[in-house]
């Protein structure tokens, strides 16, 4: 099954939702099955990994098996080990029978590598390593991020009401490029015999392009607005950048294009994070933009990712990291996993009706008032994360429409 990001299609945000995944349905994938597949089988890869992982994708995999089995698919699942625990039973983060596993399925869903055990372990045996690498094996080089303040959780943001109420952006981060891959890079010592570390910021325009034809696309089914971040007043990699996105700007010109700095960038997103509907940037400034737009709507721990590439299975993923600090407690936040699963559905698989089953029964979840710690307020009712699995799947197979109250 092929994640491909140039057919997809998308449709407006209806007015009684706010959550932006709602905005988009593929429209085709070059490696759809026959239609006269029935009933729908698909091959899902599970990486667990670290520290929350198992606790998110155990709720994941329920919710997903209850919302095909209503709606006619069926799944094979295949777990394998990445991350420490990969390295605790095999000694390296991204074993080959991982790698294999992953490239062999229609889409792949992760949970969260990494924790304090593995964090002075040398470079190419850090759990994080392996994420990069798997990433770069699928070849996915398109990150949807987005950052949507669900109204039930309008107050759970520690931003003004008046701030985060209505917002509904998507970050487009390129993920296969710039200075988390860039040569060369290492360690050495420079002319005063002191120890340097050294990183390379490199895009070539290709990789520039395509982030943009994506970015553009995206904006295009949405506000027809799109924001590309960079530093081209000090980075020539940025200045490329620059101006390749404002070439293909001519390819799109019912798009409005702006650009923004970086640091201008992470100023806006807090004072006037409504500004924004779709921002494109590269890796490393995407990593942290989208994780401080995901604090705008109260939980890192409500937010999913899909990583798309031009064929190939899917990368999905919550934004969240392992958390280790709350590992094996059921405390962890499902939803963003769920989400991501979603996704998954949706972009991966061309589950449409699943995955709004999935979306609806998270909308549903909420307006039944149960939060796990990270999103709770007095009124709510507080729940680990096991119950609030249980709670999800109990809507998941009521299918309450989105939009509806209880």
């Amino acid at each position: 099954m092929a994640a491909s990001l140039q057919l997809l299609q998308f449709k407006p945000l209806k007015p009684s939702l706010s959550f932006s995944l709602r905005r988009f349905t593929p429209l085709s994938c070059s490696g759809a099955p026959p239609p006269s597949k029935s009933p729908r089988s698909y091959t899902i890869t599970l990486l667990p990994g670290d520290g929350i992982g198992p606790e998110v994708i155990s709720v994941a995999k329920d919710v997903l098996l209850l919302a095909g089995s209503l709606e006619g698919i069926k799944y094979d699942f295949r777990e394998r080990l990445i991350g420490g625990a990969a390295l605790d039973a095999t000694g390296v983060p991204l074993p080959d029978e991982t790698l294999s596993a992953a490239k062999e399925s229609d889409a792949v869903l992760l949970g969260a590598v990494g924790g304090y055990k593995w964090d002075n372990n040398e470079k190419h045996l850090k759990p994080e390593t392996a994420l990069l690498g798997l990433r770069k094996e699928l070849q996915v080089f398109a990150n949807l991020r987005p950052a949507s303040v669900f109204p039930q959780l309008v107050d759970a943001s520690t931003l003004k009401r008046e701030v985060a109420e209505g917002v509904d952006l998507m970050v487009v981060r390129e993920l296969t490029g710039g200075i988390y891959f860039g040569k060369p890079r290492g360690f050495d010592t420079n002319e005063n015999g002191e120890e340097i570390g050294f990183n390379t910021e490199i895009y070539a325009a290709h990789e520039i392009d395509r982030i943009a034809h994506a970015a553009f696309k995206i904006a295009r089914k949405r506000s027809g607005k799109l924001c590309s971040v960079d530093k081209a007043n000090v980075l020539e990699a940025s200045m490329l950048w620059r101006k390749r996105v404002t070439a293909i700007a001519q390819e799109y010109p019912d798009v409005e294009l702006s650009h923004m700095y970086v640091d201008n960038a992470s100023m806006q997103l807090i004072r006037n994070p409504k500004q924004f509907d779709t921002i494109v940037t590269n890796n490393i400034f995407g990593d942290i933009l989208s994780d401080e737009a995901s604090m705008i709507t109260g939980s890192i721990g409500m937010l999913p990712s899909a990583s798309l590439g031009a064929s190939g299975p899917g990368l999905f993923e919550p934004i969240h990291g392992s958390a280790p600090d709350i590992a094996g407690q059921d405390k962890a936040n499902p939803f963003a996993t769920v989400l991501s699963a979603a996704m998954l559905l949706k972009y991966g698989l061309e589950e449409e009706k699943a995955a709004q089953r999935i979306e609806n029964a998270v909308l549903d979840t909420l307006n039944r008032g149960f939060r796990t710690g990270d999103i709770y307020s007095t009124g709510t009712k507080l729940v680990g994360c096991k119950q609030l699995g249980e709670e999800i799947m109990k809507s998941v197979e009521s299918n309450v429409p989105a939009g509806a109250t209880v």
